[in-house]
């Protein structure tokens, strides 16, 4: 277990926990093949009836207040990004909790890597889902009605799967391409380099210059990874210069293709020991941080979502405990109070 000390010097103002779960769904354009498809979550104090958020019929999706009104006073923002394949509803058994502790929390479809853009050409630009994460901050923080409900001093970034890579990356670290295929060479069972390959990323010297630039978003005061997947592809120069807090978490039960020792343990050891923590979820295997699946889901399910439902251990209860060690991270870094 890495040693904890945080030596972060940010203004305590408590955040106030959520009468009820407000709702709101949006688009942000970036460019031709870039729209954002946006969901925040956020407190309210407005009386409605919470209905299910989001279309995945695999899943059981959280309700919230659809267009409920915004909440008066500053708000810590956390922004989720969704792993290979997925989408915003994936962490949302995650955001309306951090909502009643008083949170903003929003998230946005990564397009060419989303289920609904599975574009390889689109995802195999993988420097532009860190900058997603950025566009979508500068929205928040700009726009008159949230960024009068948002304290931008306080902003943390949490991710599952390749949504760890990103925060990664918002924290600082930097990717390096020889390395990662160089590796790959020697890890060819791991799935972070089937994936890496099948998308074809870094077929020619522009995309890899683009791929080793520096992504840090210097709002983002904390990051946290679920489960990261194409870790040991980072500088090791550039994790060890990490500033901000890392909450490292992994799947602790033993898979070949995404196993802990290589991935988000092998990362963790990498960032400054002083201001990182390291936590295994010993019965978790890699989807266990995805919503919780409607009866009978498994069924209907195949090819690369043929194990999506499979658990080693009680999902819900994962769930409990992954949002307590989220939650008492994120109070102590960002200074909130229940």
């Amino acid at each position: 277990m890495l040693k904890i000390a945080f030596f972060i010097l940010l203004t305590a103002f408590p955040a106030r926990a959520a009468e009820a779960v407000g709702f709101r769904h949006f688009t942000l354009s970036q460019g031709h093949d870039r729209t954002l498809d946006v969901a925040v979550w956020y407190p309210t104090d407005a009386a409605g009836t919470p209905v299910r958020q989001g279309e995945d019929d695999s899943f059981v999706l959280q309700p919230a207040i659809a267009d409920a009104a915004i909440p008066h006073g500053l708000h810590p923002l956390i922004v989720l990004s969704h792993g290979y394949g997925g989408n915003w509803t994936n962490q949302d058994w995650l955001a309306v909790d951090l909502v009643r502790h008083g949170y903003i929390v929003a998230a946005a479809n990564h397009p060419g890597t989303t289920s609904s853009n599975m574009n390889p050409s689109v995802g195999a630009r993988l420097w532009e889902r860190p900058r997603d994460v950025s566009a979508l901050l500068d929205r928040l923080t700009s726009d008159p009605v949230w960024s009068s409900a948002i304290d931008a001093s306080r902003i943390a970034a949490i991710g599952h799967s390749l949504g760890g890579w990103t925060v990664a990356e918002l924290a600082g670290g930097r990717f390096d391409p020889d390395a990662f295929e160089k590796d790959c060479r020697d890890h060819k069972e791991l799935i972070s380099c089937g994936g890496y390959l099948a998308l074809g990323v870094g077929r020619d010297e522009t995309s890899r210059a683009a791929l080793r630039q520096s992504l840090q978003d210097a709002r983002i005061k904390a990051g946290v990874t679920l489960d990261a997947a194409v870790t040991r592809g980072f500088d090791v120069k550039s994790l060890a210069a990490v500033k901000i807090p890392m909450l490292v978490i992994a799947a602790g039960s033993p898979v070949r293709d995404l196993p802990a020792a290589l991935e988000s343990r092998h990362m963790a050891s990498l960032l400054p020991a002083l201001t990182t923590r390291y936590v295994e979820i010993s019965d978790a295997v890699h989807y266990s941080f995805l919503p919780v699946c409607v009866p009978g889901a498994a069924k209907h399910l195949s090819g690369p979502n043929a194990t999506i439902c499979d658990d080693r251990g009680d999902r819900e209860s994962i769930h409990k405990r992954t949002r307590m060690k989220i939650e008492r991270f994120l109070a102590k870094v960002l200074h909130v109070k229940g």
